[in-house]
């Protein structure tokens, strides 16, 4: 029922459009640009319900605590501690090790101001978890959600990045002087 409402709200009442395919894939590094807007999120969670699929993301810890902590973890939501010294990248291996399922999803500009570079966490969390890299485009100008091919990074750090900040070419976010813009 929630999966109907979704694609009600998101096809009919928004006229949001889906370019390409979700991969059918139970774990994934999936990439969101540009991240310029609260909004972002909730666009993200009903594009998941629209896909029917479940897709994960990780928080800081303080947003899991009542009173809204259950709802981040009912959505996907795992928090995390960003104080704390362990390797980020180890972290997450084990947490696509001990699931069956886990499809990551993270906006890899790391804020959502205007930024010149995508960071590159992303790309090692893949690369050592041994999953692909699906990039998804959220561009509010042409009112559409888009899906790459999954790919798996190689160890050509600048030939794969080309082809990533490639996707997101022309895409507007929801405040598009803050969207990621190639140079």
């Amino acid at each position: 029922m929630l999966h109907r409402f979704a694609k009600f709200l998101y096809f009919k009442l928004m006229g949001w459009r889906i370019e390409g395919e979700f991969p059918d894939i139970d774990k994934c590094v999936i990439i969101v640009v540009p991240h310029t807007h609260w909004l972002d999120f909730v666009l993200g969670l009903l594009i998941r319900k629209v896909l029917n699929k479940e897709i994960n993301y990780i928080g800081k810890k303080s947003l899991f605590k009542p009173p809204f902590g259950w709802f981040f973890r009912w959505t996907g939501g795992a928090p995390i501690d960003r104080t704390s010294a362990q390797n980020s990248v180890e972290a997450m291996v084990k947490v696509f090790e001990s699931h069956k399922i886990f499809r990551f999803a993270l906006a890899p500009e790391g804020t959502r101001k205007k930024v010149k570079e995508l960071k590159t966490g992303f790309y090692y969390i893949a690369k050592a978890a041994k999953v692909p890299i699906v990039m998804v485009a959220f561009d509010f100008g042409k009112k559409k959600i888009s899906f790459a091919e999954p790919f798996r990074p190689t160890d050509d750090l600048d030939n794969d990045f080309k082809k990533i900040v490639g996707f997101y070419k022309g895409v507007k976010g929801k405040i598009p002087e803050y969207s990621f813009e190639v140079e």
